[in-house]
């Protein structure tokens, strides 16, 4: 018995090893296609400046490709060629799209040009494209493509767009790192000691390194705009229902784990990444349209404000620099500090703000949202697969039983409250018992959005300026610090529309200050962050910008507002 045991877990595992080479074999015989298809383009056509079409900006872009000084042809295998070059170094691309090819003759047929007309843009790995797996970094999800384009791929479709790459992601999208053990880990281009964070990693990578011009991520924790503060890039997470997309398989498997593929408390944005806050508002334009009100009519039909965004009059700026929850590193207080000066001295008016009951939400609202049944449907999903070593300690948390969960909580009652908190991650953080109790949840979640408001409304605020986690942290950390994520959790909370931008660099004063670095209560957690962000000299530092729910247009005017003074400095 002992022995059949031991076949059988051999012969289980050896499937799933053989499931892995099979989708890294089509991955890499995707490469090969797309590198052929290249190189008999550069045969045909060698005077291509690809230095020059890879410089221009989103608007400049499209203008060309609109009156027709650039082909989509040309653009696309310009950007495929570069493609190759950044997916060698990082890993960022989990499968291209070879229907590129067929898209790129369908927009030549369309009578009327879109917005973006002739634009190459990658999708998140969980974004559904007809043909293709959604694989959240999953054996399960493996086995059956999609049947039909999601809405967002239709849209974008619609308005010339050309989805040409698929790109990395954690296993199971829950964690702020970029690897898995099918396709395996993606690397920021800027240093690849450091993790480009996640979930949209491989999107962070990918447009990083020069390509594409314009991305489509998701956002539940942070998933957008960690990626964009680690890899210098814009990124919005828009309210959740401005932008929808038709479920797949791999959302169908994933269940209560993907807070992408239902309704729930603390909601799941798509949102787009670039390389400046003007790609990102043509992006929304763009996407914001009859086309996406057709094809799901629980997205509100409402198109994107272009007078708001393009305003010129002062804002009413609330900030801080810290939410009281996990102090972060000096370069990332101190971008905030510089954006105020900058913003108050363009004649706006600067408000100190203060989010409320911060610990609160991370642990009460947050955790208790995605772990409302202690993991139990997360650890599902890797029933007979192999768990990334970046996921282990959350696994391995979940994976204590309740009992277990209830004695820790008990031993570490003594210590100061901060600490505890910081503690009360998945391994000690209460469960949902009962309907009575998820309904007492989501009211709860309620009645803080209403008291955020309310402080909000006090203040008579537009927006507000605060600071996102970064500057980015080596690889393997991120699966270390759940907690570290508040700075953008709030605002999935909240469900407003948050964006990052990036102001600066990390100076040798920065990395000496950090040296000074204690964190709130010098405890592991402080100290491990530190380790995580340590040798970070030449990295991007990036602010994040809020408004309102349905107020994307004003978060991205105060985004590109600081966008400008942070250039002109």
């Amino acid at each position: 018995a002992a022995a059949a045991m031991v076949v059988w877990k051999w012969l289980g595992k050896r499937q799933i090893q053989k499931k892995m080479e099979v989708a890294r074999g089509s991955r890499d015989e995707g490469v090969k296609k797309i590198a052929k298809a290249v190189q008999q383009f550069r045969e045909q056509v060698s005077s291509v400046q690809t230095d020059a079409i890879l410089s221009l900006p989103l608007l400049e872009l499209t203008g060309k490709l609109q009156e027709g000084s650039l082909s989509p042809k040309t653009v696309l295998y310009t950007y495929l060629e570069k493609a190759l070059e950044v997916t060698q170094q990082t890993n960022c691309l989990r499968h291209f799209i070879p229907e590129c090819e067929e898209q790129l003759q369908e927009i030549q047929r369309q009578r009327e040009k879109g917005l973006l007309y002739g634009i190459p843009v990658s999708i998140k790995d969980h974004i559904g494209h007809k043909g293709h797996l959604l694989t959240c970094g999953l054996v399960q999800c493996l086995d059956t493509p999609v049947q039909e384009d999601s809405v967002l791929v239709k849209v974008l479709k619609k308005q010339g767009a050309i989805p040409f790459a698929m790109t990395n992601v954690p296993q199971s999208l829950y964690n702020y790192d970029c690897g898995n053990p099918i396709f395996g880990q993606t690397l920021n281009p800027f240093n690849h000691q450091k993790s480009p964070g996640g979930s949209s990693g491989g999107e962070g990578a990918l447009i990083a390194g020069g390509v594409p011009i314009l991305g489509i991520g998701s956002d539940t924790g942070g998933s957008i705009r960690l990626p964009s503060s680690f890899c210098g890039l814009c990124g919005l997470k828009p309210t959740a229902e401005r932008l929808r997309w038709v479920l797949g398989v791999c959302h169908t498997l994933l269940l209560n784990v993907d807070v992408c593929s239902h309704p729930t408390p603390v909601p799941c944005a798509l949102g787009p990444m670039a390389r400046d806050v003007d790609s990102l508002a043509l992006c929304m334009k763009a996407l914001l349209c009859q086309e996406m009100f057709q094809l799901d009519p629980t997205v509100p039909p409402l198109p994107f404000d272009e007078k708001v965004y393009s305003s010129s009059a002062p804002l009413r700026v609330g900030y801080y620099d810290t939410d009281g929850y996990f102090l972060l590193p000096p370069c990332m207080r101190r971008a905030v500090s510089e954006v105020r000066g900058a913003l108050q001295a363009a004649g706006h008016e600067l408000v100190p703000f203060s989010p409320p009951r911060i610990h609160y939400v991370m642990t009460e609202l947050f955790l208790k949202t995605l772990f409302a049944d202690g993991g139990r449907a997360w650890l599902d999903v890797f029933t007979g697969g192999i768990v990334y070593p970046g996921l282990k300690p959350q696994v391995n948390c979940c994976k204590i039983p309740r009992l277990g969960k209830k004695l820790l909580a008990l031993i570490l009652k003594p210590l100061q409250l901060l600490l505890l908190l910081k503690l009360k991650n998945i391994a000690t953080i209460s469960t949902c018992r009962s309907v009575k109790e998820m309904w007492d949840h989501h009211h709860q979640i309620e009645v803080y959005r209403t008291e955020f408001i309310a402080r909000w409304r006090e203040l008579q605020l537009d927006v507000v300026l605060c600071p996102v986690l970064g500057p980015a942290f080596t690889t393997g950390y991120p699966g270390k610090l759940l907690t570290a994520i508040s700075s953008t959790m709030l605002y999935n909370v909240l469900n407003f529309p948050a964006g990052v931008v990036p102001v600066s660099t990390v100076t040798e004063a920065d990395e000496e200050e950090l040296k000074l670095y204690r964190g709130f209560c010098d405890d592991p957690w402080d100290r491990t962050l530190k380790q995580a962000v340590a040798g970070a000299v030449g990295l991007p530092v990036a602010v994040q910008c809020v408004a309102l729910p349905w107020r994307e247009e004003l978060c991205l005017r105060l985004m590109k507002e600081v966008e400008t003074l942070s250039r002109e400095k």
